[in-house]
């Protein structure tokens, strides 16, 4: 039986992720606030941004401003996409 969270960014009950996806006290926030579905999302966002912007993780820079995109995302505020990007036709 899968557990389930009240995920802040579909305000609803979906699956929990399994484990928290970074260490600390933020990976532990997410694994509580935060759903499955609404992670793996981020992470296509993500890939998108660090591709489309030639972000290179190894700056801190970098990686404070995927952090901020990711709280806007889960709180269902503006953020950055892929410039130029196109979903397939489904």
């Amino acid at each position: 039986m899968s557990r389930t969270v009240f995920c802040r960014k579909y305000q609803k009950e979906l699956d929990a992720l399994d484990f928290p996806p970074m260490p600390g006290k933020k990976g532990q926030e997410l694994l509580e606030t935060i759903s499955k579905q609404a992670w793996e999302e981020w992470q296509s966002q993500q890939t998108m941004l660090i591709n489309e912007k030639h972000l290179s993780l190894m700056d801190p820079n970098t990686r404070k401003y995927l952090q901020a995109q990711m709280e806007r995302f889960f709180s269902n505020e503006p953020f950055d996409k892929a410039e130029g990007y196109v979903p397939p036709e489904q």
